[in-house]
């Protein structure tokens, strides 16, 4: 009566849970470019690479989890049932299935084998960048951000991205606690936008969530990704490598505007930065990933 009590105590359990992760997931995912207090599951994604990532997770990883997380459950009832004390007070002696032995070797490599396909496509998406509209490189150091943007792209200019200071936050500008910098990233909609990655002294790792983009910023090497937003906004990333004390204070902020805005923010750019880029430097996108 005791272990009925504790199943049925332990269903609850895990039935409200399931019914809170979805409400929580239903409830707080609404915001554009940045996570919201309590949300479960991704950011809104606005990159065709950022959408592959979630329908791969949503709609393949998912199910598996579920079923076998599921299977599993119920074997250990199963198990709970058929198999204690009371029912089988003399234990089997049985050591060897090879039925069973077949189906948990099979099994699984099948499983494997479902989830590497798409991941391998997803995964050339990813590192097979298309030609380039704009190419920014983009350095980490510690612990902000560096961005350059090259001449013959209509650049020539160079900045360096702060964490906004809790005094200079302005809620009614938008801006947001530990996630608004003092210098923002600015990029064209629904243009290719090539990153070209490195970092001046530790390891960090540049990610932007809604943009389905992460890659490592390792000193000595150039390392590359892309993205093209098909959204107008404001999205965050941070820094996600362990690279330091001021760690969780490297956030990267990316705004996307019309082509006639951001040809107009060059404009602007230049006359406030163009002096701290003398000679920037970018590699050859096609061989960045080879460096």
């Amino acid at each position: 009566m005791t272990s009925v009590m504790t199943i049925r105590r332990y269903l609850s359990w895990v039935s409200a849970a399931a019914v809170g992760s979805l409400w929580a997931g239903a409830a707080f995912a609404n915001s554009l470019g940045h996570a919201d207090p309590g949300q479960m599951g991704f950011q809104k994604p606005v990159t065709p690479i950022a959408k592959e990532i979630e329908n791969f997770h949503n709609y393949l990883l998912m199910p598996i989890i579920t079923l076998i997380s599921l299977f599993v459950l119920g074997l250990l009832f199963y198990v709970m049932w058929r198999f204690n004390e009371k029912a089988n007070p003399v234990p089997s002696k049985t050591t060897h299935n090879t039925l069973i032995e077949v189906l948990w070797t099979i099994i699984p490599v099948g499983i494997l084998v479902v989830i590497a396909l798409p991941s391998f496509r997803l995964l050339t998406h990813e590192l097979v960048a298309p030609p380039a509209d704009v190419t920014i490189k983009v350095t980490a150091s510690q612990w902000y951000w560096h961005y350059d943007y090259p001449k013959d792209q209509g650049g020539g200019l160079s900045f360096d991205s702060n964490i906004k200071k809790d005094e200079e936050i302005k809620p009614e500008n938008g801006d947001i606690r530990l996630l608004s910098v003092d210098n923002e990233a600015v990029v064209p909609v629904n243009k290719v936008i090539v990153l070209q990655v490195t970092a001046a002294d530790v390891i960090h790792s540049f990610i932007v969530q809604s943009f389905g983009a992460r890659v490592d910023a390792v000193p000595g090497r150039l390392n590359e990704t892309w993205f093209k937003a098909d959204r107008e906004g404001v999205y965050y990333g941070q820094c996600s490598k362990l690279c330091g004390k001021d760690h969780a204070f490297m956030p990267i902020v990316f705004r996307v505007v019309s082509d006639e805005k951001y040809q107009a923010w060059l404009v602007d750019a230049k006359k406030k930065f163009a002096a701290a880029a003398p000679n920037a430097t970018f590699a050859d996108a096609s061989s960045a990933l080879h460096n």
